[in-house]
């Protein structure tokens, strides 16, 4: 018969006092997460270092009122054609700082190490709220500005201009502006000129109703983004030794010998301001459905010259508000890395005259920094009625350089009778081909 024993109590932790660590239960996820058996992007995933935080936050502009420096108004606007802000009162003016320096952007490049996220690119809380609302220092009031539709609102008892310059939730405020300097009048002359050179074949709906004194000067979301890479790729690449014909003369074939040799290459390299779309919208590149890709036509962008946010600059714009976030954009930034990576190495591929077939491709991003930014439109749409919903043309203008690139809507009739005229069958079914979309 056996005899059971009761093992002796476990010895009891002696007290802590007031404030002491054993007070607060441990957190969870505080103690080491054994990664070996996970799949190895999961592994990568809670391995990563935490993102670090560039603080671009404008303490003096926290209460909402952009006041001049001299006098004190907060009635502050752009001066056309300048980065300069101008005093309504007192006639001062003044330029801002530029983000590059007040934050050192453009430095450290190959340093870059983990993910750099400025303030205005943080997460996007799904339940921040688009109403900010500000008590007017001159009277008491309450002002409330809808972020959805704009970013500035004025007293309606004192006259006090208010601005939503803190860094919100909701991803209505960016850290840098890029100000307009192409004046509305310009803008709408290039949208004039652009269209007449195209107006014969024009649909006669579209001439009808085309009024570009109706452009919209709007500041688009971008993340500007600058990263530290290392890319590998590997393929084929041929070299033409011979070129012959065979055949009769109504019925000769060209052949063509080459060597093919197997190439590698390896680049590291470092991005600079690279501007991509931070709105879903923006970013939707169904030509079926819309000319999106009309304004990445019109790049670039003189970056390097963006100011600290104020949201006097956005007075007399409108502005769309960003809803994408880092990590929902971090594969689009890759395709580009890669397309870079390629471009950099193309210089050493001379002697492959037949081209090189790229067949693996590696790609390390060992850092990337994110900023938010605007940058400045002139905008003329146009939607063609049509099926699944039509199409929507845009004529687009880069606010800072002019640049003029768009799409108009076109007579396909007209198109297939100058083809016909001017060319072959042939050419005129390609044509309409085109224009049709097939």
């Amino acid at each position: 018969m056996s005899e059971r024993r009761t093992p002796p109590p476990l010895p009891r932790a002696p007290v802590a006092g007031p404030g002491s660590p054993r007070d607060v239960p441990p957190l969870p996820g505080s103690f080491p997460v054994d990664t070996s058996h996970l799949p190895q992007a999961i592994r990568d995933e809670l391995e990563a270092p935490d993102p670090q935080a560039l603080d671009t936050s404008a303490v003096e502009l926290s209460d909402g009122v952009n006041r001049c420096p001299r006098c004190g108004s907060s009635d502050v606007r752009l001066k056309p054609g300048t980065d300069v802000l101008v005093c309504q009162y007192c006639r001062h003016q003044w330029h801002g700082e530029r983000v590059e320096e007040a934050y050192g952007l453009g430095e450290g490049l190959d340093q870059l190490r983990g993910t750099v996220i400025a303030s205005g690119a943080r997460d996007i809380a799904a339940d921040a709220s688009t109403l900010m609302s500000f008590k007017c220092t001159g009277c008491g009031a309450e002002v409330t500005i809808n972020t959805e539709t704009t970013m500035t609102a004025r007293c309606h008892w004192c006259r006090h201009v208010f601005g939503v310059n803190e860094q919100v939730a909701n991803g209505a405020v960016p850290d840098a502006v890029l100000p307009f300097r192409i004046s509305k009048d310009d803008a709408v002359a290039r949208i004039r000129q652009f269209v007449d050179k195209r107006r014969l074949f024009a649909l006669k709906a579209f001439k009808d109703q085309f009024t570009p004194e109706n452009v919209v000067g709007v500041y688009l979301p971008y993340m500007i983004v600058d990263s530290n890479v290392s890319a590998a790729v590997s393929g084929k690449g041929e070299i033409l030794t011979r070129q012959y014909t065979r055949g009769t003369e109504k019925n000769k074939t060209t052949y063509y010998d080459a060597d093919i040799y197997q190439v590698e290459r390896q680049v590291d390299f470092t991005v600079d301001d690279l501007p991509l779309e931070s709105s879903a919208e923006r970013g939707n590149l169904d030509i079926k459905t819309n000319t999106n890709n009309i304004i990445n036509a019109i790049l670039p962008f003189d970056t390097k010259n963006a100011l600290k946010w104020n949201a006097s600059y956005l007075l007399g714009f409108t502005s769309e508000k960003r809803d994408l976030d880092v990590e929902k954009m971090r594969p689009r930034l890759e395709d580009q890395l890669l397309s870079l990576a390629r471009a950099q190495v193309e210089r050493s591929l001379v002697r492959y005259d037949r081209g090189v077939r790229w067949e693996q491709e590696q790609l390390e991003v060992h850092g990337t920094r994110w900023v938010s930014m605007y940058l400045p439109v002139w905008l003329y749409s146009y939607h063609q009625p049509g099926r699944n919903g039509g199409m929507l043309h845009y004529i687009a203008v880069n606010g800072r350089t002019g640049e003029t690139m768009g799409s108009v809507p076109v007579q396909q009739w007209k198109l297939l009778l100058a083809a016909l005229t001017a060319g072959t069958f042939i050419e005129a079914l390609v044509i309409w081909m085109l224009v049709a979309g097939l």
